[in-house]
C-alpha cells in the first residue's frame, strides 16, 4: 500500500488559526488522536502518525478526556518496543 495523502484547499487552510509553520504538525496530530479515539488506530500507531512520543501523545489524549484502549495489538507494540526484534 502506498502513503496516503490529503489535499486541504488553499481557502480553507487560510482559514485555520495556526500559524503556517505549525499547520501539517498540528493537522496530523489532531487526524492521529481522532482515528485513535475512535479505534481505528492502536495507541502506537497513532503517535506514530503524530510523530509523538508516547508521553508527548498522551497530553492532548488527557486535554480531550480520551479514555485510553489498550488491546491485544498495544500488547505485541510494548513487548516489541520492550524487548526489540
Amino acid at each position: 500500500m502506498r502513503a496516503v495523502q490529503i489535499e486541504i484547499p488553499a481557502e480553507i487552510a487560510l482559514s485555520l488559526k495556526l500559524p503556517a509553520e505549525l499547520m501539517e504538525s498540528r493537522l496530523t496530530e489532531e487526524l492521529a488522536v481522532h482515528l485513535y479515539q475512535q479505534g481505528l488506530l492502536t495507541l502506537g500507531k497513532a503517535r506514530a502518525l503524530a510523530c509523538l512520543s508516547k508521553w508527548q501523545f498522551a497530553e492532548p489524549l488527557g486535554q480531550r478526556r480520551i479514555a485510553r484502549h489498550y488491546a491485544q495489538e498495544d500488547l505485541a507494540e510494548d513487548l516489541e518496543f520492550a524487548y526489540g526484534d
